[in-house]
């Protein structure tokens, strides 16, 4: 198994783009109790709207900003024309959606730079972010000082997560161990990473650029997300998740609230997509199957709803399942790739049922309130 700098840093990139994209469901979802099961359709057009703008020569500060404010803009359609449906009909309508927009990217012609290929070949050769940076001695020890500063924020928020759960423990007159061996095991890996980034920022490369890059919008978002759920806002999101017709009768524009969840999701899934582009380098309508989004839900559920530190540790936890299988399983199982990458999705379903059956919530979570089997 690869534990080189480089390969640390790709795993960190994928886990972050996931952990963006998981806040987004988290928004609409964990916060606010809607079932989206067509959640990548905003990462494809977030995707797409910042490749394309970008080979018609759109700064790649902007690209990313209108890719977002297009998924805004479909989370807008789709909450007008779904969210006064019940539960069920929504997350059937939007699973549609998504199938609809990557079939459109799928056999529709699209202007890659000045002429117009088939989707289906998919987008090559754009413009990435940092690439052409070639920093010296100076901007590469300011690059290590600002991903130390990222790291130390993550380390806070374990340290409060643990003393939490300390605390909660000993009030019942327990000890959390497998809180304590959580927070053991998240504090050594994230230092094995740490160094690997560093170095990777020392021997600088566009991953490299790449991944600090992306840390720094997920701490931003993360950052402001945190500040507008516990705000009134989120208050009222919460109100709407438990029981909609106690908002209603508060005077509260429920409809409205929900179409602003549905577009603010939709907005950072659309930030997502831009980088899960820049991190491929290429863009294929199957790179947003389905999946995607089951696979973001699958974080969501594991680090606990309506938990934005539990949507990073999910996402955290997903990707080290998913690398370290793809690297043990072919030694122990004789089956092809194809077989393989099966098996894997079957055992982390396996391995979700057993979690709700003995943890329902997920591991942050709290499960007054747990929004599932309503």
């Amino acid at each position: 198994m690869d534990i080189s700098p480089g390969y640390l840093v790709s795993l960190t990139i994928f886990a972050a783009i996931y952990a963006l994209f998981g806040l987004g469901l988290n928004l609409q979802w964990g916060f606010t109790g809607l079932i989206n099961f067509g959640h990548v359709a905003f990462m494809t057009l977030g995707a797409y709207t910042t490749v394309l703008l970008s080979l018609q020569g759109v700064p790649l500060l902007i690209a990313p900003i209108a890719g977002a404010a297009l998924a805004a803009l479909l989370g807008l359609l789709m909450g007008i024309s779904t969210l006064r449906l019940r539960e069920d009909y929504l997350a059937i309508v939007t699973i549609g959606v998504s199938e609809v927009i990557r079939l459109i990217v799928n056999n529709e012609d699209l202007p890659i730079g000045k002429e117009w290929r088939s989707g289906v070949f998919g987008i090559q050769g754009f413009p990435l972010p940092l690439d052409t940076w070639n920093p010296n001695l100076l901007m590469k020890l300011l690059a290590i000082a600002l991903l130390t500063a990222i790291a130390a924020l993550a380390l806070w928020q374990l340290w409060r997560w643990i003393d939490k759960e300390w605390r909660q423990a000993k009030s019942g007159g327990s000890t959390p161990i497998g809180s304590l061996l959580l927070g053991i095991a998240g504090a050594i890996l994230g230092l094995v990473a740490y160094v690997a980034e560093a170095i990777a920022l020392y021997n600088y490369t566009y991953k490299a650029g790449l991944m600090l890059l992306v840390l720094l919008v997920l701490t931003v978002i993360f950052w402001g997300l945190g500040r507008l759920v516990n705000s009134p806002w989120g208050r009222v999101l919460k109100a709407i998740r438990e029981d909609e017709e106690v908002a209603k009768a508060l005077g509260k524009n429920v409809f409205w609230y929900k179409l602003q969840s549905l577009m603010l999701g939709g907005a950072i899934s659309g930030i997502a997509g831009a980088f899960y582009a820049w991190q491929l380098a290429t863009v294929y309508p199957d790179s947003f199957q389905p999946q995607i989004t089951f696979d973001a839900w699958t974080i969501v559920i594991l680090g606990g709803a309506g938990n934005n530190v539990g949507t990073l540790l999910g996402a955290i936890i997903f990707w080290t399942y998913y690398e370290v299988t793809r690297f043990v399983l072919p030694g122990i199982l004789p089956l092809d790739d194809a077989r393989l990458g099966a098996f894997r999705i079957m055992v982390i379903g396996l391995l979700l049922i057993v979690l709700m059956m003995m943890r329902p919530q997920g591991i942050l979570g709290k499960k007054e309130e747990l929004t599932l089997g309503r």
